[in-house]
């Protein structure tokens, strides 16, 4: 069980580089806006184009088919899951029921826009239903796989230098600007961490083959509460260690120290793709907010 290979949500892919590596980290954080943003109070058809976009965006990348993978399959199956489980409910189940008082024949002749999609013995599926269903898996899957494909291209230092550079106007009023991705970027950097402890205590476990069945209930929830203390204590450790790390390099507070981010530069293709973000959303307003 390798959980740093088998769970890559915030991690960084060092190698291979791919083009989505030498994109400006400003520009994808704007494009990763952007799929957040553009599919709320979107036509269905222009949030399952979103969808589309990421996957199309993971395949034309050349990402390792490893690292990708399995967690599409999880994130589209969890979406699809949620979609057929919309789909069907409400008024998609065709439950008769008897009124209180009688209907008038004049309300059981009036025409109605109330239409479905496709009736199946006794499943009937409405417009309506299918484009709940539709908005909400679309947006599971775009808010889950969005962040994790920009966490895997990006490294933690591109996306601290991104947001200090697009927060810089913030320090006329005397926000920490400086604290706060320090911060961002030290649990950043904190969560490939956890996850190996997470690993190292799991492989312990596995090695001491121990019976679960003869272990009982008890026995075994009392074991899984140790390892978590375990767990807890070895994160403390290592946060420690990252805190004299930074005290014996001369770190106090960024005023005193200087903090160096990556250099960020745009380049011809960073333009193309902001001018491409500016049509984006200019279909977007015109063609893609049709159905709330």
């Amino acid at each position: 069980m390798d959980i740093l290979r088998s769970l890559v949500i915030g991690l960084y892919l060092e190698k291979p580089i791919t083009w989505l590596h030498k994109i400006d980290p400003r520009i994808k954080l704007f494009w990763l806006l952007t799929f957040l943003l553009s599919p709320t109070l979107a036509h269905p058809l222009w949030r399952l184009g979103v969808v589309a976009i990421l996957i199309g965006i993971t395949l034309t990348a050349k990402i390792p088919e490893r690292v990708w993978k399995q967690q599409m399959a999880l994130i589209l199956t969890l979406s699809t899951l949620v979609f057929c489980l919309v789909t069907f409910s409400s008024d998609g189940l065709n439950v008769t029921h008897q009124p209180r008082r009688p209907i008038p024949e004049v309300a059981l002749t009036q025409p109605t826009n109330y239409q479905y999609a496709w009736k199946f013995s006794g499943v009937q599926v409405s417009r309506r239903s299918l484009d709940v269903g539709i908005r909400v898996g679309a947006l599971i899957f775009t808010f889950l796989y969005g962040p994790t494909l920009y966490l895997l291209v990006t490294a933690p230092e591109e996306i601290t230098a991104a947001i200090t550079a697009l927060s810089s106007p913030l320090k006329r009023f005397k926000i920490p600007i400086v604290e706060i991705t320090l911060t961002l970027t030290l649990a950043l950097r904190f969560l490939p961490l956890v996850l190996e402890e997470i690993q190292n205590l799991v492989r312990a476990v596995r090695t001491r083959a121990i019976n679960w069945k003869k272990l009982g209930y008890k026995r075994a929830i009392a074991l899984w509460l140790v390892v978590a203390e375990r767990l807890v204590d070895n994160l403390f450790i290592r946060a420690d260690q990252t805190a004299n790390a930074m005290t014996v390099r001369g770190f106090t507070t960024p005023n005193q120290h200087q903090v160096r981010w990556s250099s960020l530069k745009l380049m011809r293709v960073d333009l193309i793709l902001g001018v491409i973000l500016v049509v984006f959303w200019g279909l977007r307003i015109w063609i893609g907010g049709t159905n709330s």
